[in-house]
């Protein structure tokens, strides 16, 4: 008797092999939340990715004027530098990722996170720079990412977020 490897390999079994993939290509919308995040963001946004738009959020203050009425749109832009509006980049997106440094602001993850909530689009959250910052300045950084997001990384190199959008069929 053929083992179970040699028999679904027969001309029998193949009749119910599917040959597409797995899944779909994922539209994943990669957000740098401060200064040191956006050099990394730009750079990864130069390579071939079929289904990655690039974003910065590094323009986003930690407390909103209390002058002045809060606006959303404006702060989003693409490493171009046009603004972009947030609901409609999220509301197009299977996965939101948010790339932060550890002891910067990350306070541009809430609003995003809260708009990926609502249009019910996964968020994973990155940390770079963790080796650099003592546990305090990452523990500070961690609290104010993990309500936003689904995932949460602690990456060891900036080469990870290249490999984890390649896995992700970006």
């Amino acid at each position: 008797m053929p083992s179970e490897s040699a028999r679904v390999t027969t001309a029998a079994e193949a009749k119910f092999r599917i040959s597409a993939p797995n899944s779909q290509p994922r539209t994943i919308k990669v957000v740098a939340l401060d200064k040191a995040s956006e050099r990394v963001v730009e750079r990864i946004s130069k390579l071939a990715w079929a289904r990655a738009s690039f974003y910065t959020a590094s323009s986003f203050g930690a407390a909103p004027s209390m002058t002045a009425p809060f606006s959303v749109p404006g702060w989003l832009k693409d490493v171009a530098g046009h603004a972009r509006a947030l609901i409609q980049e999220v509301s197009t997106a299977d996965l939101v990722v948010m790339v932060s440094t550890a002891g910067e602001n990350a306070e541009a993850a809430a609003i995003i996170g809260e708009t990926c909530r609502l249009n019910r689009v996964m968020t994973t959250a990155l940390i770079l720079g963790s080796a650099a910052q003592s546990d305090e300045v990452l523990s500070r950084t961690l609290t104010l990412l993990r309500p936003h997001a689904v995932m949460l990384v602690i990456a060891s190199a900036e080469e990870y977020i290249e490999d984890m959008l390649t896995a992700l069929r970006a």
